[in-house]
């Protein structure tokens, strides 16, 4: 994971020497971008609220964007998802499954990107790959307009779990 960042470090570093670490939360740059605006934050949990609000407001190309950063449920990240692969590896880590989950999790990413057009997100942290997979297969019945917001929730429950674990 990114090294911590203080509030005090958050609130008056330059933003070119933040922005790596909120590449790690969440990669799009608009989000970046609203939350450094917001600066000062008078405690973590306001600096965590401000995240998940800037995500919540993000526009449909920059969800998009954001969505790109992320690795598919059940592949460990790199090449593209490097900025935030320490943070994947460690929310996936209750994804490590047998054989057989694996090839249902593949299929499931497989229909879903189809169907969506962009990968599976869900926040991994404490859930295994069955409440995962039940999650994926109901989400694939989804119509694409409810998809896209519960990916867009989706997106800021990661990104305000990443800010806390940096602030922390």
């Amino acid at each position: 994971m990114p090294d911590a960042l203080t509030l005090d470090h958050l609130n008056n570093a330059s933003p070119d020497d933040l922005r790596p670490v909120l590449r790690a939360c969440a990669t799009s740059p608009a989000w970046a971008d609203r939350l450094l605006a917001g600066r000062p934050y008078a405690g973590v949990d306001d600096a965590v609220a401000a995240a998940e609000k800037a995500v919540r407001t993000l526009d449909a190309a920059e969800i998009d964007a954001a969505l790109a950063g992320h690795p598919r449920i059940g592949e460990r990240p790199g090449g593209a998802h490097a900025d935030g692969a320490a943070f994947s590896r460690s929310e996936q880590s209750g994804v490590d499954s047998g054989a057989d989950t694996a090839a249902r999790l593949a299929a499931g990413n497989a229909a879903y990107e189809q169907r969506f057009g962009h990968v599976f997100l869900i926040r991994a942290a404490g859930r295994d790959a069955e409440q995962i997979l039940a999650e994926l297969e109901r989400r694939l019945g989804n119509d694409p307009a409810t998809e896209r917001a519960e990916a867009a929730g989706q997106l800021a429950e990661i990104t305000a779990l990443r800010m806390r674990q940096v602030l922390a």
